[in-house]
């Protein structure tokens, strides 16, 4: 008997080469859907970026699938893209996670602030991250909502928390 020093292939189901397919229809969809600015951050060659913006273009429910089909099957036809794409895809992600999480983190200092009662902890864990000519002016909004629960106030105690925590990173 002869020995093969060829690796062997691995031969995948129809199922699985089904459910591969599916899976880049699904990454060819959230392109088309993906905002203009993140769009233009990701790495792609200009025929790809052609055909995203042709199926962003396409009218009409069937004619959309059918070009979203097509920009799936070049992305099949395209390893290396493919796995570059996915790769920036998934840091994307990860920035929107961190942004949003930055957000709720955000939001739940603005509540403190503005409620009575975990007003001084909240002054106090800002005192270490804004100078204190913001926290005067960010405490003087917080008792403004706390007199006249004040939703403008509330609105401005956010915005300046965004400008001072953003401008330090």
């Amino acid at each position: 008997m002869a020995e093969r020093n060829e690796p062997a292939e691995e031969v995948l189901s129809k199922t699985k080469k089904k459910q591969q397919a599916k899976q880049v229809e699904l990454v060819a969809e959230q392109l088309t859907k993906m905002a203009d600015n993140q769009l233009s951050q990701l790495a792609l060659p200009e025929a790809l970026v052609r055909e995203i913006n042709l199926a962003r273009a396409t009218r009409g429910r069937s004619s959309y699938r059918r070009q979203l089909k097509h920009l799936a099957g070049v992305l099949r036809k395209q390893d290396e893209v493919l796995d570059a794409l996915l790769g920036q895809l998934q840091q994307l992600d990860q920035v929107g996670r961190q942004e949003k999480k930055q957000f709720h983190q955000l939001e739940s200092l603005r509540d403190r602030l503005c409620q009575e009662s975990s007003f001084a902890e909240a002054v106090d864990e800002l005192a270490g991250l804004v100078p204190a000519s913001e926290i005067k002016a960010l405490s003087r909004l917080a008792r403004s909502v706390h007199q006249n629960d004040d939703r403008r106030a509330s609105r401005e105690v956010f915005r300046r928390l965004k400008k001072l925590l953003t401008d330090q990173v």
